[in-house]
């Protein structure tokens, strides 16, 4: 469910409207935000600053934009009006309305265990809310080295049929010789082929704006390139694994 950003604005305003000025405020959201101030009249709302933090607040709720992008800014906004002594209060208000802060996106990152070279490329990313760069930086770079340890100079899903495969492939994660054994093997294949074709392709192809991707479908995406990395890992390299007698 999105976060009512009417109480978050209500509630945010009441904390602060004694202590951030009404030019400090207009200065802030000027800066921060693309877009016009408007005005929402709250007769509730007798502060000149709570009108103007709950004003700034419901003119980003209007704007087209993805939640998680929208979320950001806000936090963004609130901290940068709030006095570090109060800072406390108003993270505990976003919180309580289903609102992350940057530490608490770097804790759910941090939580996952995902493999360094994830953290590596996608970690700073996904706390500024990047989740479509962060997922094809992650793409991008298992594309890079399996390419690398394959010692192949073809690329994305191509690639990931010419490697992976229990045949002909110069990877191997089993020793190819029972049914299973093979079955393993080609389905890391395809799992590689589809991650490129699926995920790679259009996040390089296509807008971020017009492929939209939500913060849960990043940390999913993240975690199975995660997979696919330990995977990568455990591989034998092989210069002639055309017999499947060649096991690692």
């Amino acid at each position: 469910m999105a976060p009512n950003y009417r109480v978050i604005a209500t509630e945010v305003g009441d904390a602060l409207k004694w202590d951030s000025t009404v030019n400090d405020i207009d200065r802030i959201g000027s800066a921060l935000f693309r877009f016009r101030y408007e005005d929402f009249p709250n007769q509730a709302i007798t502060s000149e600053r709570a009108k103007h933090i709950y004003n700034w607040i419901l003119s980003l709720a209007r704007q087209k934009m993805t939640q998680e992008e929208r979320d950001i800014l806000l936090v963004d906004f609130c901290k940068k009006i709030a006095p570090q002594r109060i800072l406390n209060n108003i993270e505990t208000i976003l919180a309580q309305n289903g609102i992350l802060s940057g530490h608490e996106q770097i804790l759910d990152f941090g939580q996952r265990n995902f493999h360094p070279i994830i953290v590596r490329h996608c970690r700073e990313l996904f706390v500024q809310g990047n989740y479509f760069h962060a997922v094809f930086e992650a793409c991008k770079a298992y594309n890079k080295n399996v390419k690398e340890k394959a010692r192949s100079q073809k690329d994305g899903h191509p690639l990931m049929l010419d490697v992976w495969g229990w045949e002909k492939g110069v990877l191997k994660i089993t020793r190819c010789e029972s049914d299973t054994d093979k079955n393993i093997q080609e389905g890391i294949k395809f799992l590689s082929a589809g991650m490129m074709q699926a995920i790679r392709n259009p996040t390089a192809h296509e807008p971020a704006l017009d492929w939209p991707m939500e913060r849960q479908q990043c940390l999913d995406l993240l975690s199975f390139l995660s997979f696919l990395y330990r995977i990568l890992d455990e591989a034998t390299y092989y210069s002639d694994s055309n017999a499947a007698s060649r096991r690692p």
